[in-house]
């Protein structure tokens, strides 16, 4: 192996590459939930300086200080969403500047060489300037596999990018079956493995899982030398650091198979473009509620300040422009089901208890509630249920209702105590007025306004959206079930669910009597559909379309029919301007 490049400034042809693309700066801490993310306003990369700086608005940024040093990630990409590439870099010395009461500056001192060491000494090879590993994590023996990019490698073990939604699975210290890494060419290495460390990754929904390779023999441990021996020298070729008289490592020159999944990657990447800020906002919560479960589950403490930020997040988009949020809630549909059904259901109790009164200081709690209610689903992930996302059996299913006494029995033990109305969702949101509900079968007079509320919002939203299987309802068909059910549900707020969003609730599907398919953007005063996203003419099936049409225009589209599956039609929401 190389010994070293410390000989020459290597970090500055890093350095170079990724600040000439597309960049996000976040820096973290192992034990803070909340990452910061940061702005490069200085480089000076022949004297490894970098000055960074950041908006903070809490009391100290000491849990992001280590001995005077700061940890951040750069990624790097070609068009603003999935990162090209990351690079990590950890215990920067860091001298900071305050500048105003929210602003710092913060001068950073590379390191000479983009190579370190792991907890273990051994040294840590990052996988960056183009280079590239898969992942497949065996979490459950023939259950279970989560895919992901390697990021570094060492003998003794690796970090792993995998999305935030399979981060569920795991938990620090945990024995996996297995990981196999697979480079470009299609040469795999397996090892029996265990989880050292977990955290979120860079700032597009990712997690970062540091895994120690064990219980390998003498065959493994040689083939795992040459990998990172490999690895090294590739390193040191791509960026010019070493005067090597050889050719690049076969490792990592890609067979038919991986460049056609980089193909269909890159095909991915190109299909999303910057998002409004209110659907930014909304898949900002959906991935900051997968934050709090990774750190209650792993940290063993409750990030409460990131809760109330996403609650004060809905609160603001409530008030400031409900209609649009209630369109950008429907992106959600590639989210994990537990956090697209917390945050919808979240979002429709705060703008419906906004509107019967702006200032009622209990919403912010209900809606706290709301966020939580679903958190003990992903606790419940076993060899019994490993995964949320299977067709389930009777059985997985009696063992899914476990999941409120699952939350509760965490928030225990962290002692972390919710407010009376916040607790009074997360215990009864399931409940029915006959006491057919889940986990104590309480009755209605048992149940106060606020569940009883949300317990109609939860099933229709339940009703409207793929479940276990069965296709979803649309939204007239989801009211007249609910409304044939009065001793499940209250009648009266069925009706007042239904002044709010309407028989044709923004986010649906629509089909107009000229066979075109629009996406209803928003509602006149007597619930009509006014303004339209027309995405798909049925008379040319594979082709898209992406016309925004108002009321005036609709002659165009024909008369309104009903609102449609848009599985059954093969559409999709596609996040645009």
């Amino acid at each position: 192996m190389i010994k070293d490049a410390t000989a020459q400034n290597t970090t500055s042809v890093i350095m170079r590459s990724l600040f000439n693309k597309d960049n996000t700066i976040t820096i973290f801490s192992k034990e803070a939930a909340h990452s910061l993310e940061a702005t490069v306003i200085k480089i000076e990369p022949d004297n490894r300086k970098v000055t960074l700086e950041i908006n903070y608005s809490g009391l100290s940024l000491s849990p992001y200080l280590n001995n005077d040093t700061v940890s951040f990630d750069i990624e790097a990409s070609r068009h603003g969403h999935d990162s090209e590439e990351i690079y990590n870099i950890e215990h920067v010395p860091a001298h900071i500047i305050k500048i105003d009461n929210y602003t710092y500056h913060l001068d950073c001192i590379l390191p000479h060489s983009i190579f370190s060491s792991d907890n273990r000494g051994a040294l840590r090879v990052p996988f960056i300037l183009g280079m590239s590993a898969r992942s497949h994590i065996e979490v459950f023996s023939h259950e279970l596999n989560i895919e992901g990019k390697l990021r570094n490698l060492s003998i003794t073990g690796c970090m792993v990018d995998i999305s935030l939604e399979d981060s569920a699975a795991l938990s620090i210290n945990q024995l996996l079956p297995g990981i196999t890494l697979e480079f470009p060419n299609g040469e795999t290495f397996k090892s029996q493995a265990q989880i050292r460390h977990m955290r979120p990754f860079g700032n597009h929904g990712h997690a970062a899982v540091g895994i120690e390779f064990i219980n390998m023999d003498a065959i493994s441990t040689e083939a795992l030398f040459h990998y990172v021996s490999e690895a090294e020298f590739e390193v040191a070729l791509r960026s010019g650091t070493q005067n090597i008289s050889r050719a690049r490592s076969r490792l990592f020159i890609a067979d038919a198979k991986e460049k056609k999944i980089q193909h269909q990657e890159e095909l991915s990447q190109l299909e999303n473009t910057q998002n409004t800020p209110l659907l930014r906002g909304v898949i900002e919560i959906a991935q900051q509620l997968q934050i709090i479960f990774m750190f209650m589950k792993n940290k063993e403490f409750v990030p409460s300040e990131i809760l109330y930020e996403c609650v004060d997040s809905i609160l603001y988009m409530v008030n400031h422009d409900r209609k649009a949020l209630q369109f950008a809630l429907t992106y959600l549909h590639d989210e994990p089901e537990w956090v697209r059904h917390a945050i919808q259901v979240a979002s429709q109790l705060a703008m419906v208890l906004i509107s019967r009164d702006p200032h009622a200081y209990k919403t912010r709690e209900a809606v706290a509630g709301a966020l939580l209610h679903t958190m003990g689903k992903p606790l419940l992930i076993s060899e019994q249920l490993p995964s949320l996302k299977i067709h389930m059996s009777p059985s997985q299913g009696e063992l899914l209702k476990e999941h409120v006494y699952a939350l509760n029995n965490k928030l225990t033990s962290l002692n972390w105590t919710p407010s009376p109305t916040c607790r009074d969702i997360i215990h009864n949101a399931n409940e029915r007025l006959d006491g057919s509900g889940y986990p104590a079968g309480k009755r209605a007079e048992e149940l106060s306004e606020f569940v009883r509320l949300i317990s109609v919002i939860k099933i229709i939203n339940k009703l409207t959206h793929e479940r276990n299987g069965q296709p979803p309802r649309q939204p007239l068909d989801a009211y007249r079930w609910v409304n044939q059910r009065p001793g499940l549900y209250e009648k009266s707020l069925l009706v007042e669910y239904i002044q709010h969003f309407g028989l044709y609730p923004i986010g649906s599907l629509a089909k107009f009597s000229n066979g075109f398919l629009a996406w209803i953007m928003d509602v006149d005063a007597k619930g009509m559909p006014c303004k339209v996203d027309v995405v798909k003419n049925l008379a040319f099936r594979d082709t898209s379309i992406d016309t925004i049409l108002f009321r005036n225009d609709f002659n165009q589209i024909g008369r309104l029919e009903g609102t449609v599956n848009p599985t059954e039609y093969h559409v999709s929401m596609k996040k645009h301007n």
